[in-house]
């Protein structure tokens, strides 16, 4: 009689993912009519324009559905009321950065060493901000889910990550925090409206910043070994 057969090993968990999948935004995408979809794009499109050249606060749904030349019914089904929209306007742009830091080019996609990323994935996100600023801190969220929200939570994730790669002897969860928070909108609003410092320098005190975090300062031994 055959000895029986050893058991099957069991199912080992996941490993962590590398990068977080792209938020599920704008679901019911995909279902639209053509014409729904055509109307939807529109709307946005025109929206981003008011909003970059008036601010979120100056911005009416029935100036939306002028400058999109749909009627403003239309607005109001796809998107219910400006906050609707406005969410919307973002979570399209979330979207499409989200795409480029998870599966776009290097050095700010896959493919590049991981300080390499970390300074492109800060240049793009201040660059992004600097564009829609008035829209990300009219959709700023409450102080009890500023650090919940999804968006953020996927956007440091993926810092902790790659600072993971980095500096894996650092406690990268709480250094993510703090390298997020020099990319806030509200400190960008500050620095740049209130305290009249160009992007330039925002950006160069980035790369600063991350060379700091990343590259090793040399030994003492280093220093003082004779040559």
């Amino acid at each position: 009689m055959s000895a029986a057969p050893p058991p099957a090993p069991a199912p080992q968990d996941p490993a962590e993912p590398r990068e977080l999948p792209q938020l599920g935004f704008d679901v019911d995408e995909p279902c639209l009519r053509a014409d729904a979809a055509r109307n939807r794009a529109r709307l946005l499109e025109a929206a981003a324009q008011l909003v970059a050249e008036r601010g979120a606060d100056c911005v009416t749904m029935e100036e939306v559905a002028a400058a999109a030349h749909v009627g403003k019914g239309t607005v109001f089904r796809r998107f219910g009321d400006r906050t609707g929209l406005l969410s919307a306007l973002l979570d399209h742009s979330e979207k499409k950065f989200q795409a480029a830091f998870l599966s776009g080019p290097p050095p700010l996609g896959p493919g590049a060493p991981p300080a390499d990323r970390l300074r492109a994935f800060g240049l793009a996100l201040l660059r992004r901000t600097a564009d829609e600023l008035e829209l990300q801190l009219a959709a700023e969220p409450e102080a009890g889910r500023r650090f919940t929200h999804p968006s953020r939570r996927v956007l440091r994730h993926h810092v902790t990550l790659l600072l993971r790669e980095a500096v894996p002897d650092a406690d990268c969860e709480i250094l993510a925090h703090t390298l997020m928070a020099v990319l806030d909108p509200a400190l960008v609003h500050h620095l740049t409206r209130q305290c009249g410092m160009p992007p330039e320098r925002l950006e160069s005190a980035w790369t600063d910043l991350v060379d700091r975090v990343t590259c090793p300062a040399p030994s003492a031994g280093g220093l003082n070994s004779p040559g």
